[in-house]
């Protein structure tokens, strides 16, 4: 029997995780989470074999921060679940934050596969985050570089502090900013922001514990 937690949020994915577990007699769910630290601290009290555990939980709670915390503790396996495309979330994941990722919207490996290959052993990612449609370009059209400019005017940063932050002249931050919008043929800045923001391109809001320290 595998004893099983799940970390989800959504009522509709909740239901879905769920029944898919429950049409397997090899799966023993022990409880239903829509917060990742209260799924954790369920799972620090309990023997528990595997934890399908969403990235961005209720209260914004972090579900990669809450899996390398249990990876770390005991013998739990962690497979992370998300609709985030984030290219910051699989490079966590991969680092520590869970032992295989699956993307709920974006096709790929079936999850009960993901999950029998992560119980073996094996560590399951995709290649990449999925490649995403932005209007006129596509998400893996952006460099890195532009994805760290993104990331920090998504959270608020003025082009002075994204060029200190980044080690990088205003003008740099200006010319990767207006190629963006030229590439992707966006209005301005702010229809950019709202197209990467609504496609889960660039996620800033994760905390990785109670005080609300971010990723």
């Amino acid at each position: 029997m595998i004893r099983t937690v799940i970390a989800e949020d959504s009522p509709i994915a909740q239901k879905y995780l769920m029944n898919l577990l429950e049409q397997e007699e090899r799966f023993r769910i022990l409880g239903c989470f829509s917060d990742a630290f209260e799924a954790e601290s369920f799972c620090r009290s309990h023997e528990v074999d595997l934890v399908l555990m969403d990235v961005l939980t209720k209260h914004n709670h972090s579900g990669l921060a809450a899996g390398e915390r249990l990876r770390k503790a005991g013998k739990t396996r962690v497979v992370a679940v998300t609709s985030l495309v984030d290219p910051d979330v699989i490079a966590r994941a991969r680092a520590g934050g869970a032992d295989s990722l699956w993307y709920k919207d974006h096709g790929g490996e079936d999850l009960l596969t993901v999950i029998d290959r992560t119980l073996s052993g094996e560590r399951v990612f995709p290649e990449s985050a999925p490649r995403i449609e932005l209007k006129e370009m596509f998400s893996d059209d952006i460099s890195p570089r532009q994805m760290a400019v993104l990331r920090r005017f998504v959270m608020g940063m003025t082009y002075d502090e994204i060029a200190e932050d980044l080690h990088m002249s205003r003008d740099g931050v200006r010319w990767n900013m207006k190629e963006l919008i030229e590439k992707g043929g966006f209005a301005n800045k702010f229809e950019l922001m709202i197209a990467v923001v609504s496609n889960k391109l660039v996620v800033t809001n994760l905390l990785d514990e109670e005080e609300g320290i971010r990723n």
